[in-house]
């Protein structure tokens, strides 16, 4: 989709919105858990592993789009927090390292779902469950398109 550059609109920019709806969403939810000592990016890989637990660093980090050299420091920090745990592999490969949550990670998830949920319910207030599910699977599917692209800075600029 081409447009000339006097049709662009800013605020009708589906990267700028995306961003701009996600920073709100993530102060908020950021203030909202900092009780609970640990930070957003934290919580995404508690999430993540809530999600599915026992994940190797790589796939920790496709899930919750957080770089493996950031994700290793996370990691490092939620450990000394005793909130997971890394271990190896030993049925498939030893050099495998797994990532998977301690009892108080689990405990500390628990206790942070109902804030998540919080903020998903204020984020969708007024949409029906039908518009709130095809949101969520456009979303979906805008992500799957920027996977098959495998957009970078250096296709077109700047995708936000």
């Amino acid at each position: 989709m081409t447009t000339k550059s006097a049709d662009f609109d800013l605020t009708a920019y589906l990267p700028f919105l995306v961003n701009r709806t996600g920073v709100r969403l993530a102060s908020a939810f950021s203030q909202a858990i900092r009780h609970h000592g640990i930070s957003l990016q934290m919580w995404r890989v508690l999430a993540a592993l809530h999600h599915q637990d026992d994940l190797r660093i790589s796939d920790l980090s496709s899930l919750t789009s957080i770089d493996i050299s950031t994700l290793s420091r996370l990691v490092g920090n939620l450990e000394k927090l005793d909130l997971v745990a890394r271990r190896r592999n030993n049925d498939e490969d030893a050099r495998v390292v797994t990532v998977e949550r301690t009892a108080k990670g689990r405990a500390m998830t628990e206790a942070i779902i109902p804030v998540a949920q919080h903020y998903e319910v204020v984020a969708l207030a007024g949409f029906s469950r039908q518009e709130a599910r095809t949101l969520k699977m456009m979303l979906a599917r805008v992500h799957a398109n920027l996977d098959q692209t495998q957009l970078n800075a250096n296709d077109s600029g700047a995708a936000t």
